[in-house]
C-alpha cells in the first residue's frame, strides 16, 4: 500500500482492509509506490489505483493523467472509484469521455462504498493469480505430454533397429537423450554409457551410419 495513499483515508478504512487482508492471508506493506496499492498474488503483481472520495469533475483531471501514465507503466492496472451517488456517477461519466480515456484500459470498477471496493480489489487479486497458476499448470501439462510423445516416438524408432529392444530403448533415452543425438553416438560412448552388448551398440551404430544396415528387414 502506497504511504501517500494511506495518509489520505479515514483511519477506520485502513483498520478495516489490514482486518480484511489478513483474514484472506495476505500481509500488509507500506511502501513508497505510484499506484495506490500493488499485490502479489500467484507470481503476478497487480496494481491499483482506489478512489475513496469522488470529487468535482474540475478536480479529477490529476487522477485521469495520473491513470494514463500508470497504464503504461503496469500492464494488470485496474481503477476501482466509490460512487455514493447518482450525482458522483454522472459526474465521473462525464469526465471518462472528457479526458478521452480507452474503454477498457485500464479497466475502471465502480463501487458504492469503499469497504465493497477494497473487496472487489483483493477478489480481481486472487482471481488474477489463479489465472496465471492455472496457465502455469496447463503449460506444465502441455510439456510433460511433449516429452512423454518424444520419448514414445524415440522407444518406436529404436526399436525398429534389429537387435534393439523396448529395454534397450529406455535405457539408451537416459543416456542419450534425443534420436539426433543417438544420430551421432558412436559405439564406444553407447558402451561406456549404457549397459548394452557391444552387439546391440554395433546395430545401433550401424542403423544411423550405414545405408545397407538401415534398409535392410528386422527379424524378431
Amino acid at each position: 500500500m502506497s504511504n501517500a495513499w494511506k495518509g489520505e483515508q479515514d483511519p477506520s478504512l485502513i483498520t478495516f482492509i489490514s482486518a480484511y487482508l489478513s483474514s484472506n492471508s495476505f500481509r500488509l506493506n507500506f511502501v513508497s509506490i505510484s499506484p495506490d496499492l500493488i499485490f502479489n498474488c500467484g507470481g503476478v503483481s497487480i496494481a491499483f489505483v482506489f478512489v475513496t472520495k469522488w470529487d468535482d469533475c474540475s478536480n479529477v483531471g490529476s487522477l485521469f493523467n495520473r491513470v494514463k501514465r500508470l497504464k503504461t507503466q503496469f500492464a494488470r492496472l485496474y481503477v476501482v472509484a466509490t460512487l455514493s451517488s447518482q450525482e458522483q456517477n454522472d459526474s465521473f461519466m462525464r469526465c471518462y469521455f472528457q479526458y478521452e480515456m480507452e474503454f477498457g484500459k485500464p479497466p475502471f470498477v465502480l463501487v458504492t462504498d469503499a469497504e465493497m471496493g477494497f473487496e472487489k480489489i483483493v477478489n480481481i487479486a486472487l482471481s488474477r493469480g489463479v489465472c496465471k497458476q492455472q496457465k502455469g499448470v496447463s503449460k506444465l501439462k502441455v510439456e510433460r505430454k511433449r516429452s512423454v510423445q518424444d520419448t514414445e516416438m524415440f522407444i518406436r524408432v529404436l526399436t525398429s533397429i534389429p537387435n534393439i529392444d523396448k529395454h534397450d530403448a529406455n535405457t539408451l533415452y537416459q543416456a542419450i537423450g534425443s534420436i539426433e543425438a543417438a544420430a551421432k553416438t558412436s559405439k564406444e560412448d553407447i558402451l561406456a554409457n549404457t549397459d548394452l552388448s557391444s552387439d546391440k551398440a554395433d546395430s545401433l551404430s550401424r542403423f544411423f551410419q550405414d545405408p545397407e544396415f538401415y534398409l535392410s528387414p528386422k527379424f524378431n
